[in-house]
């Protein structure tokens, strides 16, 4: 049985996870089975004021 070696993610991949999860439509579940991440840990980032989009950043549209 292979053991999985621990992901690092980037400030910025974190910051563009982020984004895309408080987009308008989007679901965190759903970004979080696009990038292969518990959605907890979704929310963990979310609640860090480096991670969470700022509101006067505008919206990336996808």
């Amino acid at each position: 049985m292979s053991r999985r070696k621990k992901r690092f993610w980037a400030d910025e991949e974190k910051r563009e996870i982020c984004a895309q999860a408080t987009t308008p439509g989007m679901s965190v579940a759903q970004v979080a089975r696009r990038y292969a991440v518990n959605a907890n840990l979704i929310f963990k980032w979310l609640k860090d004021p480096r991670f969470a989009p700022r509101a006067n950043e505008p919206k990336q549209e996808t």
